[in-house]
C-alpha cells in the first residue's frame, strides 16, 4: 500500500511538471482539468479519539472543471493513526509489558462536488463527497491463548472478538480491518502561487464513516498545492 502511494505522488509530480511546461507556452486560470496533492494533519472524533490520538497522510485528487465555479472530484485518502495510551495499556498490563505498540491506518476512495469563488489572488470553496473508507488496525504481539481478561472495546479496535464478557484470545496475530460507505464535507482557502493556474490551499474537512463495532469520525486540516 505504501508502494502504491508513492506511486500516486510520482504520478501527481508528473502532471505538475506537464502543467510547468504548458504554462511557458501560456497561462490558463481556468484549466478544464484539476489535480490536487496535499498533506493532512489528523485530528479523530470520538469514538475514533478513544483508541487514536492523532494522525498524518496524503490525499490526492484530480478532476474535471465545468467552469470557473463548479467542479467534479475523485479522490485518494491515507492516513496514518497513532495510538492513544488508553487504548494500548489494557494489553499492555496483561502482557505485563510496555513493549507493545499498535497502528492504524484508514483509506478512503471517495467522489465529491467543489464550489468554488476564486479571486485573482485568493479564493475559498466549498466541498463535498462520499465514498468507501477502509479502516486497519494491527498490534505487535497477541495475548497468550486461555488468558482471562474482561472485554472492553481497546480489545475490540485491536480485533478481538467478545464471548460472555470475555476476550477470545486464540488469535497469533492481532489485527482489525473494517469498511464502510461514508461521506465527508468540508471548506478550504486558495492562494496564488506563481503563474496561474498554481494555487496553495488550506482545507478542513469533516469525515464520517459508519464501519463496524466502532464507528469512524475524524477531522483533516489539509494543505498543499492545486492546479
Amino acid at each position: 500500500m505504501k508502494r502504491m502511494i508513492f506511486v500516486l505522488i510520482g504520478m501527481h509530480l508528473l502532471l505538475f511538471a506537464s502543467a510547468v511546461r504548458a504554462q511557458e507556452e501560456g497561462g490558463n486560470d481556468n484549466p478544464a482539468a484539476t489535480t490536487s496533492l496535499g498533506m493532512p494533519l489528523t485530528a479523530p472524533l470520538s469514538p475514533t479519539s478513544q483508541h487514536v490520538n492523532w494522525g498524518w497522510g496524503v490525499n490526492t485528487s484530480a478532476g474535471y472543471n465545468f467552469d470557473r465555479r463548479n467542479a467534479l472530484l475523485g479522490e485518494f485518502m491515507w492516513n496514518s493513526l497513532y495510538p492513544t495510551s488508553q487504548t494500548l495499556q489494557p494489553i499492555q498490563i496483561a502482557l505485563n509489558t510496555n513493549k507493545v505498540s499498535g497502528h492504524a491506518n484508514l483509506f478512503a476512495l471517495t467522489g465529491g462536488y467543489k464550489l468554488e469563488l476564486r479571486g485573482r489572488s485568493l479564493g475559498t470553496y466549498l466541498i463535498v463527497g462520499g465514498g468507501w473508507y477502509y479502516r486497519t488496525a494491527s498490534l505487535s504481539r497477541s495475548i497468550p491463548d486461555g488468558t482471562s481478561i474482561g472485554c472492553i472495546p481497546a480489545w475490540v479496535w485491536w480485533g478481538y472478538s467478545c464471548s460472555s464478557g470475555l476476550i477470545v484470545t486464540d488469535l497469533t496475530e492481532v489485527h482489525s480491518n473494517a469498511s464502510a460507505m461514508g461521506v465527508n464535507g468540508g471548506v478550504g482557502m486558495t492562494f496564488r502561487v506563481g503563474e496561474a493556474p498554481y494555487r496553495m490551499y488550506v482545507e478542513g474537512r469533516y469525515h464520517f464513516a459508519p464501519t463496524h463495532n466502532i464507528t469512524t469520525q475524524l477531522i483533516e486540516v489539509t494543505w498543499g498545492i492545486r492546479y
